[in-house]
């Protein structure tokens, strides 16, 4: 007999990016050329001295656990790192590394979300962040935020939407699926209404490091209330390393190091010595490089859509994503993913993970991965529409 699983699976829906890439997966071992920008993975990897400072800590014998809120190098790193690049004195004492920023939000909603509390947040998102609030029996609000809004909420809707049971926020900037940032003053508006009733602010900044068109700000610097996610998976390359951080206020560094050390133990401490080096002036040097080489990856894809026939009503200016509108070419977004697996080999990703208000009219495509396979990509999206015209 199979043991009765909890409830609250029923609101864990399945991740169609990886099952899109699983389907793709097979296509290869078939023997099909598969070009994959579905998964928004770097296709660098963490460089020279962060490889170099893992193997030390190897060869030293640095493999034990360490204390669950982190190395103190590395949380000292990370708060000289927001000096450096946001001018923010964020004291070490506030951050807290964890097993990716994955590990960074569960903790956050452990700590601050009850049964049946109300987080709001905009449709679209990254579909994980919903599912870390069902997991501890709280209820995601999605609210619909359209191209006009740059795919993020403002403060007129959190105003708008907030409830009886609404406790706080959840938002990302820059935002997967869509490389959208919420302006400055907005957000700062935003963090001041939430303030203001009581609620909580929680931010997720994996991408804060890849940001083009303006400088880069923290939403730290609206207030030490303000909770903060980042991740060495994206910027810093690091996917499979499982390394991230989470800068909370004083008061709750204690009940979230209890909840660290009773569900992780601690992150990789293989990981932690590395992650270190990621600071080092040479490899900052190296990380700005690929940041440059993402955005004209970003400048020439971006265009190329629009060529295509796709509608990208808002140009991305952070992370590796671009969200496009397909509805004049297709009324079934996820129908044309999977066409355009089969038929042209390249992988790209419905909305149906990121919200039900563009599920069926929008893509999205992430473009870290090279130019000679942006443009091949390209070339077989012309030949596969070609085709596909004349099917319709």
């Amino acid at each position: 007999m199979n043991p009765t699983l909890a409830s609250r699976l029923a609101n864990i829906a399945p991740f169609h990016v990886m099952e899109l890439a699983k389907l793709a997966t097979e296509l290869e071992r078939s023997g099909r050329s598969i070009i994959h920008m579905g998964i928004g993975e770097p296709d660098f990897t963490a460089p020279a001295p962060v490889i170099e400072a893992a193997s030390r800590a190897m060869a030293d014998g640095r493999l034990q656990y360490t204390a669950a809120i982190g190395i103190p190098a590395l949380r000292e790193a990370i708060s000289a790192h927001y000096k450096d690049v946001y001018k923010l004195d964020v004291a070490p004492s506030r951050i807290i590394v964890t097993a990716g920023a994955s590990a960074a939000l569960l903790l956050a909603c452990a700590a601050l979300v009850e049964k049946n509390a109300e987080v709001l947040m905009p449709d679209p998102s990254y579909p994980c962040n919903r599912h870390f609030v069902a997991a501890f029996e709280g209820r995601a609000k999605m609210i619909p935020s359209g191209p006009e809004q740059r795919f993020q909420l403002s403060d007129e809707t959190v105003r708008e939407h907030w409830g009886v049971d609404t406790r706080g926020v959840l938002l990302a900037s820059p935002s997967n699926p869509t490389g959208t940032s919420i302006p400055h003053d907005e957000l700062a508006s935003i963090v001041s209404t939430v303030r203001g009733k009581g609620g909580f602010t929680i931010v997720d900044e994996i991408y804060q490091g890849l940001t083009y068109d303006e400088a880069p700000y923290s939403a730290l610097s609206l207030g030490d209330d303000v909770i903060v996610i980042n991740s060495f998976s994206k910027y810093f390359n690091m996917t499979g390393w499982r390394l991230g951080w989470l800068v909370v206020p004083p008061s709750m560094v204690a009940p979230i190091e209890k909840l660290a050390q009773n569900l992780f133990i601690c992150a990789s401490g293989i990981a932690q010595h590395a992650g270190v080096a990621c600071f080092a002036p040479e490899s900052i040097a190296i990380y700005e490089e690929r940041k440059a080489e993402f955005k004209r990856r970003r400048d020439y894809i971006v265009p190329a859509l629009r060529q295509l026939g796709f509608k990208v009503p808002v140009t991305p200016d952070g992370a590796f994503y671009v969200y496009a509108d397909c509805s004049a070419l297709s009324e079934d977004a996820d129908r044309l993913t999977i066409d355009m697996l089969h038929q042209a080999g390249v992988v790209l990703v419905p909305g149906l993970d990121f919200g039900p208000s563009t599920a069926r009219q929008y893509i999205r495509l992430s473009y870290a991965t090279s130019m000679d396979n942006l443009e091949e990509a390209v070339l077989r999206l012309e030949r596969f529409f070609a085709a596909y015209a004349k099917r319709v």
